[in-house]
């Protein structure tokens, strides 16, 4: 396990043999029938978390893990931030939805696509960095929550992992043309902003597989796909699961 970790961040491998629970800052990690781990933690997570594995025979273990700081794209703005504030009208809209993703993100399967290296969903320009944020007089305004790949309208995009569809459905708000795959682990991926939908709700999926094409749907001011993952409630960065994109 490692000792020092950059966030956002995930933590896998291979538990220790005999280790039959492990949790890192309170947080259960995935832990498979043969003894391969996985957790994550966001942007915003403390400097240190502690890690605690328990064994067979009763055993404790605790290591102490420490996060080192990232940069990020900050940009400082000299106007006020807008209020955040949302009308009745526009809530009544907005709740049927966000109940529907976040019952969608608590669902659990047996997808065990987490234990993969993922792929890029489509290549081409990205027009939006994970952790992107602007600072308002001094004011931190909300920060980007996925990375924003612009290959052009229309292009076709995969599951970067196996999982399983637990939302698929177009016409959200801000989403646009929405899916979530759950990979297992408590890990899931969202695709926002589809021209068009590809699954089903409840379809198992491969990593490779066609599952929607590029738009502009929702709230979005030009063709691209937003990609965000999310283990239990960490944001994380999709570089993180695929490295750079190769040309």
């Amino acid at each position: 396990m490692p000792g020092s970790l950059r966030r956002p961040s995930t933590v896998s491998g291979q538990a220790p043999s005999a280790a039959v629970s492990a949790k890192i800052g309170g947080q259960e990690l995935a832990l498979s029938e043969d003894g391969q781990i996985f957790a994550a933690f966001d942007r915003d997570s403390p400097d240190s978390l502690d890690l605690s594995v328990v064994f067979a025979d009763g055993r404790v273990e605790n290591k102490a893990l420490a996060i080192a700081p990232r940069d990020w794209q900050i940009s400082r703005v000299n106007i006020a931030r807008r209020s955040g504030g949302s009308s009745e009208t526009w809530w009544k809209k907005r709740k049927p939805e966000w109940e529907a993703i976040t019952a969608a993100r608590a669902k659990e399967t047996d997808a065990a696509g987490w234990r993969q290296d993922f792929i890029w969903p489509v290549k081409g320009r990205i027009s939006g960095l994970f952790g992107r944020q602007r600072i308002y007089r001094g004011e931190p305004g909300s920060y980007h929550s996925g990375i924003d790949i612009a290959p052009g309208h229309g292009v076709p995009y995969v599951a970067p992992a196996d999982g399983v569809v637990v939302l698929a459905r177009m016409g959200f708000s801000l989403e646009g043309g929405l899916i979530i795959i759950d990979h297992g682990g408590g890990l899931n991926s969202a695709f926002l902003h589809s021209s068009k939908i590809l699954v089903k709700e409840g379809e198992a999926v491969k990593q490779g597989q066609r599952i929607g094409h590029v738009g502009s749907t929702g709230r979005s001011t030009g063709p691209h796909l937003h990609w965000s993952l999310k283990r239990n409630d960490a944001r994380l960065d999709p570089l993180l699961f695929t490295g750079p994109m190769a040309p």
